[in-house]
């Protein structure tokens, strides 16, 4: 069938069973534009900022399991998804960017708008290409799907000049591929799955370390059935909150930085670490000579380049996660040994009660855990809620506080730690699951760079949540300032009021509430979860207020800064302090 290459690209989203893609046009993806408005079966979401567009697409894949698509034009275009991109370089998540490129015989004439982002992308993608001849598109388009998808996840750039896009072609799509130099792993060694069997069989404190590849490869009942069948305690990560049901017995919680005490000590005095999709990322061990001294390291991983990076694998086992996980699953029922884990079990379950969460819930000052707690409690027992968040104390909040229990319930930017990803994260999940509640956790510094997509939820009807815990300030770098830079506050106070965030968002179209008091929180959030609207909720708390435990920077993981009251008494009192404790098996 004869088509230009501007139709062929949209038939080959067609044919990738695409249904929404997000992006923002210019003049050298005016031609794929064009063809938008002839017709496609997909969806465009118009974004107000090529960012918010990349940011828009890995919310979509995070909650989807699918691979996002982000399409921008050429040179400021191209550089505005850099940021998404090389988040989703850092989190694996699957992208397919789209970009369009001056006219062919221009290149590297220094062209209005022109730059070679495919040279700039290079160290975040896993690969790209510059389409030259409208012929290669349908297959450059089909692999560039596949590489996206396959092995460890990841983002790929496919940059169309324009002429290519006007260029003629006889169009039909491949129903495969043939990249050789493409070879991911099908499976894990069958020797070295059962020395992992025997390792954990033997083991008196094993623990499963679970890491964001176990969303990615679609292994989290894989995961359950395991963790089930041999009784081993689970700490999830960051990127793999929501790929172990929470309310389990046999969740531990999340180890690193900001995670509780009982975590990092059942992580770090473990005999036996399975990491399953983990990377032993700095911000989870700490020092990682002082990590978890006494382990014997099983890591399990799609990416051989992370076998033994960071910490040395003594039995390593490289394949695709979900048959991985069934194998092992199948080699310790085999052996049929008691289980050893009782004992080790109630020992978490006694540091989970000796160390619970805390902080001081005195005052009149609104407390950021606070907003956290009364989210959870109104969103509680509800299947359909997605979070997002920002990045930043709030971040941290939101993995202490809020509850999952359902696999992509969680999407937060993990390795490159981007401000501004909440907002556009959600209005991208949401619109891939479009009957989910999706509430974005954010910052008032995070929401500042990223505000402009409220338009985007608003007009493409897709609305979201988005509760803003305002310190008024860069609330995690205050924190590093007062606690590692002797209280020299140096630009960080943004001020709660300017802007009028509630304000602001009925300027967008959307509800705004402003709390100012905890007598006000619950009926903000109940009545912004029950509008059916984008809604800005405003929550103005204490600006005094650090997201503790913390493991300082360099420091090991066991070495943690614990909350103190102004007696530097670590066990305040019942009247004094909120605790939250989390015994196992809670609902």
């Amino acid at each position: 069938m004869k088509m230009n290459g501007a139709d062929a690209i949209l038939r080959c989203l067609e044919a990738e069973g695409v249904d929404v893609m997000f992006g923002l046009p210019g003049g050298a993806i005016l031609p794929l534009y064009d063809a938008m408005a002839r017709g496609t079966t997909v969806r465009h979401v118009l974004a107000r900022h090529e960012q918010g567009a990349g940011h828009m697409a890995e919310g979509y894949a995070r909650a989807s399991g699918r691979v996002g698509v982000a399409v921008a034009t050429s040179g400021p275009g191209a550089t505005n998804l850099v940021t998404p991109i090389a988040d989703a370089w850092m989190d694996s998540t699957p992208l397919v960017c789209i970009t369009g490129q001056v006219r062919s015989f221009l290149i590297g004439t220094d062209a209005f708008q022109e730059c070679d982002i495919t040279g700039i992308t290079i160290p975040i993608v896993k690969h790209s290409w510059l389409v030259q001849d409208v012929n290669e598109l349908p297959h450059v388009l089909k692999a560039a799907f596949h590489v996206a998808a396959t092995g460890r996840c990841g983002p790929v750039l496919v940059d169309v000049p324009r002429d290519v896009q006007e260029a003629e072609l006889d169009f039909s799509y491949p129903d495969s591929i043939s990249l050789p130099g493409w070879k991911p792993p099908r499976r894990g060694h069958a020797r070295q799955i059962a020395a992992a069997a025997t390792a954990v069989a033997a083991a008196e404190r094993p623990i499963l370390y679970v890491g964001g590849g176990t969303l990615n490869a679609h292994a989290t009942d894989e995961l359950l059935e395991l963790a089930e069948s041999a009784r081993l305690p689970v700490v999830t990560t960051l990127m793999a909150k929501s790929a172990f049901p929470e309310s389990h017995e046999l969740h531990a919680g999340w180890p690193g930085m900001h995670g509780p005490k009982w975590s990092n000590w059942a992580l770090n005095k473990a005999d036996l670490i399975v990491a399953v999709g983990a990377r032993f990322d700095d911000r989870v061990t700490g020092k990682v000579s002082a990590f978890a001294p006494g382990a014997t390291i099983v890591h399990l991983d799609i990416d051989a380049a992370e076998i033994s990076k960071i910490r040395h694998a003594d039995i390593p086992v490289v394949g695709p996660l979900k048959p991985v996980l069934t194998q092992l699953k199948k080699e310790l029922d085999e052996k049929k040994v008691e289980s050893r884990t009782e004992p080790w079990l109630r020992q978490i379950d006694e540091w989970r009660e000796q160390f619970p969460l805390r902080y001081r819930a005195d005052g009149e000052l609104l407390k950021p855990q606070k907003v956290l707690e009364t989210l959870q409690e109104l969103t509680a027992g509800r299947s359909d809620v997605i979070w997002t968040t920002g990045v930043g104390q709030h971040q941290m909040w939101a993995m202490q506080y809020l509850q999952c229990d359902r696999p992509r319930s969680f999407i937060s930017s993990g390795g490159l730690g981007t401000m501004g990803y909440g907002i556009p994260a959600a209005v991208g999940a949401k619109a891939a699951r479009p009957d989910a509640t999706v509430v974005c956790v954010d910052g008032d510094g995070c929401f500042q760079m990223t505000a402009q997509e409220l338009a985007t939820a608003v007009l493409e009807e897709l609305p979201i949540i988005v509760v803003i815990v305002n310190n008024g300030y860069l609330g995690m770098v205050r924190q590093w300032q007062d606690m590692f830079f002797n209280e020299r506050f140096s630009q960080i106070r943004l001020t709660q009021s300017l802007p009028d965030y509630a304000a602001l968002a009925r300027a967008y179209g959307a509800l705004g509430f402003l709390v100012e008091s905890e007598d006000e929180l619950e009926d903000a959030l109940a009545q912004a979860l029950a509008s059916g609207r984008t809604a800005v909720v405003d929550a103005r708390v204490d600006p005094r207020e650090h997201c503790f435990p913390m493991i300082p920077a360099g420091a090991a993981a066991l070495d943690l800064v614990e909350f103190e009251d102004e007696n530097g008494d670590p066990r305040p009192g019942r009247d004094e302090v909120a605790t939250r404790s989390l015994p196992l098996g809670t609902p």
